[in-house]
């Protein structure tokens, strides 16, 4: 049987991981951050959410060495959970994974307006009152088919494509920081929280799993390391990704708040580049930050489209959907229809538009959430040790906690109803396209 290419290396992992996890929601979202929580509210609402995944990123480290298969969470709930647990649990990962691809293809499209605003004409239609123009649905559809050609022809041109994107991203925000400590002042932190600070720090906590997704994504491609790649460079490159990727967004949020008043960024479209821009009086850092904003896309697009196919590869290899999407292509050892299938998808959720961009991040938080909860209490069930159940029984809480703060009414954030009708249909969908039990390979 025709197998993956095996061409992986630490390097390749971490950009991986990094890149899925970080991508342009720091200029596109960054009003909304602010104005869910102050500055200082989001800033600990990242740092608190990086520091209690680690013991999650601990676990899926332990994982992936004893279990390096593509189907991640469905393999390991397959462990000690009946087969219909493994699967949904996986369905509700590639929700994670799959979401953030027509995420991207938008907003590239709204990046792009904001530099040439003649973008934003030909109003085809719109979604919940959202215009969607023709120009940017163009560029959408054009990264989508990009990406999809660069992942179909091989892993070896989509990891190279990921670390120089990662690469470039890291030494331009070096820069910004050094721009944002010349320029600005503590005052315009003042005030530091946008309600309490428990509050405060509360609703950003909430969507820190779905700007966190992308440590995990390392076992989706875990069957494709190198030969002579060693199974505890697994758990390096998780870790790595996970600090370094709240590292991330603790010092985007404090280089914005810093260099200008964020009280006067709320509502406004790019509030990033506003800041630096009102601070500086010219218009060169806007260039700046566009441009690493852009490469920050293509990373986590790509990064995610990676994920997202080796979990719909794996779920077809395994026969709990149709068997085409576990097919392997011979000449590219690339798992071709299921990129084929992720390509498909994105364009189609392209079409929703600029609507689809702040609801996504709910339904995407709590997937992730789920996933993390099923892969801990997995291995809870499997090891014996007590000094390791005792650091899984921390990411089961945590997990747990992050889970029920999307769904209980009770927590402010929750879901709203239009979330638990996107949610409805990915779960019919997954029970339509399930194939029974004793037709598959489970």
């Amino acid at each position: 049987m025709t197998t993956l290419a095996r061409k992986l290396r630490l390097a390749d992992y971490f950009a991986l991981a990094f890149g899925t996890m970080v991508g342009a929601g720091w200029l596109v979202l960054m009003d909304d951050w602010l104005g869910r929580s102050g500055p200082l509210g989001a800033i600990l609402g990242f740092a608190v959410g990086g520091v209690l995944l680690l013991p999650v990123g601990y676990v899926y480290g332990q994982w992936v060495q004893r279990l390096p298969d593509a189907a991640g969470e469905a393999a390991y709930t397959a462990e000690v959970f009946p087969p219909i647990v493994s699967y949904f649990t996986g369905w509700m990962m590639l929700l994670a994974y799959f979401i953030v691809c027509p995420w991207e293809a938008v907003a590239v499209g709204k990046l792009a307006a904001y530099i040439f605003p003649s973008l934003d004409s030909f109003e085809l239609y719109r979604v919940a009152g959202q215009p969607v123009f023709l120009p940017r649905l163009v560029l959408g559809v054009g990264l989508t088919i990009f990406l999809a050609v660069l992942n179909y022809r091989g892993i070896r041109w989509s990891a190279s494509f990921q670390n120089w994107t990662t690469a470039i991203v890291l030494l331009l925000f070096v820069l910004l920081l050094g721009i944002s400590t010349d320029r600005g002042a503590p005052g315009n932190f003042h005030p530091a929280f946008r309600t309490t600070p428990f509050v405060s720090i509360l609703l950003t906590l909430q969507i820190v799993p779905y700007f966190m997704t992308g440590f995990e994504s390392v076992p989706k491609v875990a069957e494709e390391a190198h030969l002579e790649f060693r199974s505890t460079g697994f758990f390096r490159a998780i870790m790595m990704a996970l600090l370094v990727g709240a590292g991330f967004y603790v010092l985007a949020v404090a280089a914005v708040a810093y260099v200008a008043p964020w009280q006067g960024l709320i509502g406004k479209r790019f509030a990033t580049a506003i800041a630096f821009e009102q601070a500086l009086g010219a218009w060169w850092p806007v260039r700046l930050i566009l441009i690493m904003a852009l490469f920050g896309l293509f990373q986590c697009f790509n990064g995610n489209f990676v994920a997202s196919s080796r979990l719909l590869f794996a779920y077809g290899r395994r026969g709990t959907i149709l068997p085409r999407f576990g097919e392997v292509h011979p000449k590219f050892l690339t798992p071709s229809v299921a990129i084929l299938g992720i390509t498909a998808g994105t364009l189609a959720g392209l079409l929703l538009g600029d609507a689809l961009l702040v609801p996504v991040t709910e339904v995407g938080s709590m997937a992730s959430a789920l996933g993390w909860l099923a892969a801990c209490s997995s291995f809870w069930l499997v090891e014996k040790r007590i000094s390791l159940r005792a650091v899984t029984g921390l990411g089961i809480v945590v997990s747990l906690l992050l889970f029920l703060m999307k769904v209980l009414p009770v927590i402010p954030g929750h879901f709203s109803p239009a979330e638990w009708i996107a949610l409805g249909i990915w779960l019919a969908l997954g029970t339509i396209l399930h194939r029974r039990p004793c037709l598959a390979q489970v």
